[in-house]
C-alpha cells in the first residue's frame, strides 16, 4: 500500500508562531488551481491569546494560581469525549504543545441556520479554550463549494454554481463574525483543491480500495474491514436509500462515490477517469491531509456527520495511507424544533440572520452554550428570551463596574479582602474544572452568578458601599469575569454599545419605540401621584407582557428588557 506521506505532505509547511503570548502570525500561501482570478485571502495560524486575556489578580495571573504555568506551555489537563471510543479521554496532542484541528464546514448554497451556528460556536469555544491553555492551534475549516445541492440550487436560480457558492460562503463568514467566532487558520475550498482530491482518489484506486464504473469511481467498503468503526454500524445495516445513494452499478449498496462523471449543465474537471467532479466525502479527506497531514489531533462536526460522512472519511484516508489517524473525533448534538432535528430538508429551520434580526448575536451564542455541546438543545423563544435577559444583566453589571472604576483609576490598593478572593478563586476553579471536563460551558455560565452578585452588592447595597477595599474588589471581580467572557467568546466590543443594541432589539420584539415607553412611564408616575394604583399596575403589566420591565429607584423609573410575561408563565408551568 502506498502512503499518504508520499503524495500528501501537508500542502503548506505549517509553522506555529514562536510568540505564544502575542497575536504575531505566520502567513500561509494558498494556491488557486482552477480560478486564477480568485484572490485568496492571507491565511494565518494564530498563536495563543494575548496576555490581557489572562485574568490578573494582585499582579498575578490566574494561570500561575494553577501552578507556575509557562508561556506557551499548556496549563492543565483536558478531557474530551471521543466518538470513536465512546468515552471521555485525556487530551494529548501528537506534537507537544501544538494542535491540528479540522472541522467540516458548510455546503454553501443557502443562508446558514441555527444548527450550523451550534456546530461552529462549539468548535470556536474549543479553539479558544485550547489557545487559552497555551496550545498553538492550526484550525482548518473547509467550504464545500462543489456539491449536488449547490448545483440544484444554481439551476433553480439560473446562476453559475461556483459563483452562487462563493456568495453564500461570504454570507456564512458574516454570520460567524456576528457570532464572534474567530476565523480559522485556513478556510480551504473544494474548487481550489481538485489536484489533491484527484491524487488521493488515484492512490485509493492503486491501493485496491476503489473501482471504476464507466466514468464514476466508487469506494469498495467490503475491501475495508474496519468500515463502521466510528458509527458502530454493520455493513448489512447500510441499505440503499437510507443515507446511502441508490445505484445498481455498485458492488455493494454501501459503496460510495469518490468521483462522479460529468453530467449536462454541471461543472466538471478533467481526471484520469474522464471529466467529472468529486463525491462529497473525499473532499474533506483530501483537504485535511493537504493542510494537516495524514495524522492529526481533532476532527469535528455535527452528530449527523458520524455516518456516513466521517465513517467514509476514515475509510478513504486509511485506504490512501495506512498510517492515517485522527486521535479525537468530536461531535456536537442537534438543535431541535419540537424534538425533531432542525434541518433544511425538513423545512423546520431558522436562519442565523432571522434570529439575529430580533435577538443580539451574543444572546444567541449564550443560548447555544447554555446546553452541553453533546446534548440536543431545543430551539424556543423562551430560551432565547432568557439568554437575552441574562446577557443584558451580565453587561449591565460590568458596565456599572466600568463607570465606577473610571472614577478610581489611581490609588488602588494591591490587596483585596479574603471574602472577595474566595469568590474569585471559586469562580476560577469552576471555570478551569468545567471547561477542562469536555467543555462544560453550562456550569461556567451558572458559576458567573456569584461574582456578578458580589459586584452588585458592592456597588448598590449599604453594606457593600461601606467596605474599605470595595473598589479593589470590584476591579478584581470585573477582570476575571471579563477574561472568562473573552475565552467563551462573549466579550462585546463595548458594554454600553451591547446594552443599547439589546434594548433596541427588545423594542423591536415588543413593537414599541423608546418614546412610547417613556410616555408610559410618565403616565404611570402621574397615576401613582394620584394614588391610582390600579392604572399604575396595569401600565406595568402591559409593558411586562411584551418584555419590558420597569424598575423604580430613588432616582426615578427606568426600563430594561425582560422575558415577556406570557413566556415567564409558560416557564413556570413547564417546571
Amino acid at each position: 500500500m502506498g502512503t499518504l506521506l508520499k503524495c500528501y505532505k501537508p500542502l503548506f509547511s505549517i509553522r506555529f508562531s514562536s510568540f505564544p503570548n502575542s497575536l504575531h502570525s505566520v502567513q500561509l500561501r494558498t494556491h488557486s488551481f482552477n480560478n486564477p482570478k480568485r484572490r485568496n485571502p492571507i491565511r494565518r495560524c494564530f498563536s495563543s491569546l494575548s496576555p490581557s486575556s489572562r485574568p490578573l489578580i494582585n499582579g498575578t495571573t490566574l494561570d500561575k494560581m494553577d501552578g507556575n504555568r509557562q508561556p506557551g506551555s499548556p496549563s492543565s489537563e483536558m478531557w474530551l469525549h471521543n466518538t470513536m471510543s465512546k468515552k471521555k479521554e485525556l487530551f494529548k496532542p501528537k506534537v507537544e504543545d501544538k494542535v491540528g484541528m479540522y472541522v467540516c464546514g458548510v455546503t454553501a448554497y443557502d443562508l446558514s441556520h441555527i444548527g450550523h451556528a451550534r456546530v461552529y460556536v462549539t468548535f470556536d469555544v474549543l479553539y479558544r479554550y485550547l489557545k487559552h491553555l497555551g496550545y498553538e492551534v492550526c484550525y482548518v475549516r473547509n467550504f464545500t463549494d462543489v456539491d449536488d445541492k449547490i448545483i440544484a440550487r444554481a439551476n433553480e436560480l439560473a446562476e453559475d454554481p461556483i459563483s452562487l457558492s462563493r456568495r453564500y460562503c461570504d454570507e456564512f463568514i458574516q454570520d460567524m463574525e456576528h457570532l464572534q467566532c474567530l476565523p480559522p487558520s485556513v478556510e480551504p475550498r473544494v474548487s481550489d483543491h481538485m489536484p489533491h482530491i484527484i491524487d488521493m482518489i488515484k492512490q485509493i484506486v492503486d491501493n485496491g480500495y476503489a473501482y471504476r464504473v464507466e466514468g464514476d469511481v466508487f469506494f469498495s467498503v467490503e475491501n475495508f474491514p474496519e468500515y463502521g468503526q466510528l458509527s458502530g454500524r454493520k455493513l448489512e445495516d447500510n441499505r440503499a436509500g437510507e443515507r446511502v445513494a441508490v445505484d445498481s452499478r455498485k458492488r455493494n449498496p454501501a459503496d460510495f462515490a469518490l468521483w462522479k462523471s460529468a453530467k449536462e449543465g454541471e461543472p466538471f474537471w478533467e481526471s484520469p477517469w474522464g471529466p467529472g467532479r468529486p463525491g462529497w466525502h473525499i473532499e474533506c479527506s483530501a483537504m485535511s491531509a493537504a493542510y494537516l497531514g495524514y495524522s492529526f489531533d481533532i476532527h469535528g462536526g455535527g452528530m449527523d456527520l458520524v455516518f456516513p460522512h466521517h465513517e467514509n472519511e476514515i475509510a478513504q484516508s486509511c485506504a490512501a495511507c495506512k498510517q492515517s489517524n485522527v486521535s479525537y473525533w468530536i461531535h456536537n448534538g442537534f438543535v431541535t424544533v419540537d424534538s425533531e432535528k432542525m434541518s433544511k430538508s425538513l423545512g423546520n429551520f431558522f436562519t442565523i440572520r432571522e434570529v439575529i434580526n430580533l435577538y443580539h448575536p451574543l444572546a444567541l451564542r449564550l443560548f447555544l452554550m447554555g446546553t452541553h455541546y453533546r446534548y440536543p438543545i431545543n430551539y424556543s423563544d423562551v430560551l432565547l428570551e432568557s439568554a437575552s435577559e441574562r446577557i443584558f444583566y451580565i453587561y449591565q453589571t460590568l458596565h456599572d463596574c466600568e463607570n465606577v472604576l473610571s472614577q478610581h483609576d489611581k490609588g488602588l490598593q494591591e490587596s483585596i479582602p479574603p471574602e472577595t478572593l474566595n469568590v474569585i478563586n471559586k469562580f476560577h476553579n469552576d471555570f478551569s474544572t468545567s471547561m477542562s471536563d469536555d467543555l462544560h460551558t453550562p456550569v461556567v455560565l451558572a458559576a458567573l452568578s456569584d461574582p456578578l452578585k458580589t459586584i452588585n452588592d458592592l456597588l448598590h447595597t449599604r453594606k457593600g458601599k461601606k467596605q474599605a477595599t470595595r473598589i479593589e474588589s470590584v476591579a478584581a471581580l470585573e477582570k476575571i469575569i471579563r477574561n472568562v467572557l473573552s475565552v467563551l467568546g462573549l466579550m462585546p466590543t463595548s458594554y454600553s454599545e451591547a446594552l443599547q443594541q439589546l434594548r433596541e432589539m427588545a423594542l423591536k420584539r415588543a413593537k414599541l419605540t423608546e418614546d412610547k415607553i417613556l410616555q408610559k412611564i410618565e403616565e404611570r408616575s402621574e397615576a401613582r401621584k394620584n394614588k391610582d394604583y390600579k392604572k399604575s399596575d396595569a401600565i406595568r403589566k402591559d409593558l411586562a407582557v411584551v418584555g419590558i420591565a420597569l424598575m423604580d429607584s430613588p432616582d426615578g423609573t427606568s426600563w430594561r428588557p425582560a422575558i415577556p410575561l406570557p413566556l415567564q408563565e409558560q416557564q413556570v408551568a413547564a417546571t
